[in-house]
């Protein structure tokens, strides 16, 4: 199927970045290419952009979509080897910024055979890279009773965790569990029926595509990461979808734009100084013009901010 993607917030993320000529910027989910698209037109003719996907889809689709730009560097890599690819290519700092647009794509959404929906019939997949070994099939059908209800529970926020991990137990002993619609009318059928605007098994799938891909912990790892490699001035700006995601990052930008992390107790602060300067303290969202065409961006939440940390 052609590649579909809608960039969710395009115009806010970016403009919170205040791209200019001259310098280096990454984006850190090259997705449908839509933030890289706009970053460049911003940075010409000087600046130079770096973008992480390890979608192959993503990657064809963008490099039609850019093809007439000459300063852009695509990277078929997980954006948590941002250290190491860096530093393959030269670079010591980011000294503009760097964007992250978390989660799946419309795109790996509505491919059925990724296995992300539990609307289409396919696979039990939801691995962003198709290459890697490990899928929801081997959540599903390995991981014990008490593993599954805590991630149902952390990453689901799954309110029936316990209930739907029994009845995945009871029903892999008789047959695995192969397919996206089984998983879900599973999920359906040993939950009680509720009144919602929200499909019973969404909790669920996001948590088992969280655990496959690790998305959490690629996030807190690499943000981290990140905050390495920003020069002084360059913006971080993160969108992300879920309030896991969300909860990493407002903590992450808060611990580190505070001046002082002692106890209380303590008579004199032997801090160092803060990394970061918070761009904006509550996170926009988008317009309800986006929302309209784009149902989705509803729960997109973006945050930004600048290094403040002098280099040495």
């Amino acid at each position: 199927m052609d590649f579909q993607h809608y960039t969710v917030m395009k115009n806010e993320a970016v403009d919170i970045m205040e791209c200019s000529p001259g310098k280096i910027y990454v984006d850190c989910t090259l997705g449908g290419g839509g933030h890289s698209e706009l970053i460049l037109q911003r940075i010409q003719p000087d600046g130079r952009l770096i973008s992480f996907d390890i979608d192959d889809d993503a990657i064809q689709a963008s490099k039609k979509r850019l093809n007439d730009y000459n300063n852009i560097t695509i990277v078929k890599s997980s954006y948590t080897n941002i250290k190491s690819v860096l530093k393959d290519l030269n670079i010591d700092k980011i000294t503009g910024g760097v964007l992250f647009d978390l989660g799946a794509s419309c795109h790996q959404f509505n491919t059925a055979e990724r296995g992300f929906s539990f609307l289409k019939t396919a696979p039990l997949d939801m691995r962003f890279c198709k290459t890697a070994d490990f899928s929801a099939y081997d959540v599903v059908n390995t991981y014990s009773e008490d593993d599954l209800v805590r991630i149902f529970s952390e990453y689901g926020e799954e309110r029936f965790s316990k209930r739907i991990a029994k009845k995945i137990v009871e029903q892999r002993k008789l047959k695995p569990i192969e397919t996206t619609t089984q998983l879900s009318d599973l999920i359906i059928n040993s939950t009680p029926h509720i009144k919602s605007s929200i499909h019973p098994a969404t909790r669920v799938f996001q948590a088992i595509r969280i655990e496959v891909n690790q998305e959490l912990t690629n996030v807190k790892n690499t943000l981290n990461d990140v905050l390495d490699l920003l020069d002084f001035g360059a913006i971080i700006s993160v969108i992300s979808f879920h309030s896991l995601e969300d909860r990493i990052v407002k903590h992450l930008f808060k611990y580190h734009s505070q001046r002082c992390h002692c106890d209380k107790s303590q008579m004199i602060c032997n801090c160092p100084p803060p990394i970061l300067e918070l761009i904006n303290k509550k996170p926009i969202v988008a317009s309800d013009e986006e929302i309209k065409i784009n149902p989705p961006s509803r729960s997109a939440k973006l945050r930004a901010a600048r290094c403040i940390r002098k280099s040495d």
